[in-house]
This record gives structure tokens, C-alpha cells and sequence, in this order.
């Protein structure tokens, strides 16, 4: 006959006389421990390193003589002592200036202003022009221009250095027109239509001029100062335009050398 009952461990089961015998139960196996595999190796670091008395001191410590006794400032650390410094590439060094104390011995002595003469320099020094740039992105990369290509290079052209066609051309114009103004010259000489005056004749000319020019300025340098009437302003007026009609003349024979007198019976 079964029954219901509490179980065990709370669990619910059906109770019977096969359950009345108490079953042994089965632990399972325990699982290996752990071992890592960087044992061996921290063992072996561990005795390696291992120093010996290193927090309780020596079995035995030295005990000190009586005359060893501790003095001031002797445990202080003590600087080494001094050496000269040398570089490493001291033979290939520059020797150094001399001291403002030290007279060095000079055999040329130079009583030039420096001062002065850098300032004059840069005075008269001519400035530098400007590099010619350009700049071809928005963030302002500046680059040189004349290797750029986007300026014109005219030595590179077939032609530079030649003379162009239309002063070619001109050129023969003005000389055919100079020719043409000889010839004409000649042919009208020959006819007697004009005459060519000669050095002596010409400069004689410039001198009469001069002349003149000299005799009209003293008159005018004895003009009255004061020109209150009529006749005077109109005498300084005739003077001051008889001598700037010498100037000219003057200076129209003075820049000709070669002058042409036309005959007026011809």
C-alpha cells in the first residue's frame, strides 16, 4: 500500500518498501585543481631574486672604532673635483675672440667708420623689388610666378631679337624720303634756285645775331623800372619780343649746321 508523503531533501515522491533501504549516495569526482602553467617559472624567478636579509640586516654587523666616530658634514654628498671642459671637435673649433682686456697684435690697423659706412651704404642702396607670386588655392598657397608659365616669356619667341617688319619697312621709307630731299637739293643748287651758306658765312650770321642781342639787352637794362604810361609798356613790350625773336634765331642756327638760302629772283 503507497502513500503520499514529505519527501526528502523536499522533493515528493511515492513511498515504498523498496525505498526503505537507505541508498548510498554517489559523490561525483572532484574536478583537478588549477595549476597554472607560469609556476615553475615564478618559483625559479623567486629564488633568483631572492636577496638575503634584506629586511632584518646581517646575523652580524661590523662595529665601528671608537675613532670613527661621525663628524659633521660627512655625509654629505661631495662634488667631484673640477676639470677644464673641452668640446669634442676641439681641434676643429674657430680660437676664440680675445678679451676686451687682451691686445692682440694686428699688423694692419684700419681707422675706417664702420658705422658710417654701413649707413651710407644702405642709404644709396638701391631697393629690392618685390618677388613676383601668385596664389592659386583659397587657404593662400603662394607660389613664384615666373616659372609658372603664366606670364609670356618673349625670349623664347622665333622672332625676339629681330627687327620687326614695319620699322624694316619705315626705315626704307625715311631713307627713300631723304634721297628724294638730296636730289631735290642738288637739282635746285644746280639751277641756281638756292645756295648752301658755308661755315664761315653761317657763323659769321650767328654772330651778328649775338651781337644785336647784346646792344638790345643793355637798352633794355636802361629802361625805367616804373612803366606808368603807354609809350613805355609798349617800348619794354617791342624790346622783350625783338629778343626772344633773337633767342630763336640763335638757336635755330646754332642746332642746323647745313643752311639753305633760296634765291628770290629765281
Amino acid at each position: 500500500m503507497a502513500m503520499q508523503v514529505s519527501s526528502r531533501r523536499g522533493e515528493d515522491y511515492v513511498e515504498s518498501i523498496y525505498n526503505l533501504i537507505p541508498k548510498i549516495q554517489e559523490r561525483p569526482p572532484k574536478p583537478s585543481m588549477y595549476r597554472s602553467n607560469f609556476a615553475t617559472t615564478v618559483k625559479q624567478e623567486q629564488k633568483t631574486k631572492k636577496q638575503s636579509s634584506k629586511t632584518m640586516g646581517p646575523a652580524k654587523v661590523a662595529v665601528t672604532e671608537p675613532k670613527e666616530f661621525l663628524t659633521k658634514h660627512s655625509k654629505e654628498f661631495k662634488l667631484p673635483e673640477k676639470t677644464g671642459f673641452t668640446y669634442p671637435d676641439q681641434d676643429k673649433r674657430r680660437p676664440p675672440v680675445p678679451k676686451h682686456t687682451e691686445k692682440p697684435l694686428m699688423g694692419l690697423r684700419s681707422t675706417k667708420n664702420h658705422i658710417t659706412t654701413n649707413a651710407v651704404e644702405n642709404i644709396m642702396s638701391v631697393p629690392k623689388m618685390p618677388e613676383k607670386k601668385f596664389a592659386d588655392t583659397r587657404g593662400g598657397a603662394i607660389h613664384q610666378l615666373d616659372p609658372s608659365g603664366l606670364t609670356p616669356k618673349y625670349v623664347n619667341k622665333k622672332d625676339y631679337g629681330k627687327t620687326p617688319a614695319y620699322l624694316e619697312k619705315r626705315k626704307a621709307e625715311v631713307e627713300r624720303a631723304q634721297m628724294e630731299y638730296d636730289a631735290y637739293v642738288q637739282e635746285r643748287c644746280r639751277q641756281g634756285a638756292m645756295k648752301n651758306l658755308t661755315e664761315d658765312e653761317r657763323q659769321g650770321i650767328l654772330d651778328g645775331l649775338k651781337k644785336n642781342w647784346e646792344e638790345l639787352h643793355h637798352q633794355y637794362q636802361g629802361l625805367s623800372v616804373v612803366t606808368d604810361t603807354a609809350p613805355k609798356k609798349a617800348r619794354k613790350e617791342r624790346m622783350e619780343a625783338e629778343m626772344k625773336q633773337l633767342e630763336r634765331d640763335i638757336e635755330t642756327i646754332e642746332k642746323h649746321r647745313v643752311i639753305y638760302i633760296a634765291n628770290p629772283f629765281f
